[in-house]
């Protein structure tokens, strides 16, 4: 009996598209299963050190939510490098002008923070309204 061991050759040739729809979800728990999508955790010849994980495109990220008072409360902060430049956005800030931003700050902190995570973020994509780019590829709805 032989144990299989995947090499890196052709793992981009056999990645899936998957799309999920956000609307009405909450952001954490879809971000976990996304998260899992790109990383290749749902794949039986998962490997820790290769890019084991499919393309997932993320519909309607304008309907996602926040539960509890996170709407208020979360902020999110980034510094422009000048004197000064601290800026906060609080979630329904962030909502109103970029809601695809949310989701993707969600999953990349779920993912690892390594040339790896890197390269599993690239494979997410995110809208905020039900159209997207990626019809030719056929990708499968999955219900999160």
């Amino acid at each position: 009996m032989s144990t299989y061991f995947p090499s890196g050759k052709g793992l981009a040739d056999g990645r899936k598209w998957y799309v999920v729809d956000a609307k009405d979800k909450t952001v954490g728990r879809l971000a976990t299963e996304v998260a899992r999508i790109l990383s290749g955790k749902n794949n039986p010849a998962w490997t820790p050190f290769m890019d084991m994980g499919d393309h997932c495109v993320v519909i309607n990220a304008r309907h996602a939510r926040f539960t509890g008072s996170k709407n208020d409360q979360k902020m999110y902060r980034h510094h422009t490098l000048f004197p000064g430049g601290l800026k906060e956005f609080t979630v329904k800030e962030m909502f109103e002008k970029k809601p695809e931003r949310v989701i993707e700050l969600a999953v990349k902190g779920m993912l690892p923070k390594s040339k790896l995570g890197r390269a599993m973020a690239k494979k997410l994509k995110v809208y905020a309204d039900a159209e997207h780019r990626h019809t030719a590829q056929r990708p499968e709805a999955i219900e999160i």
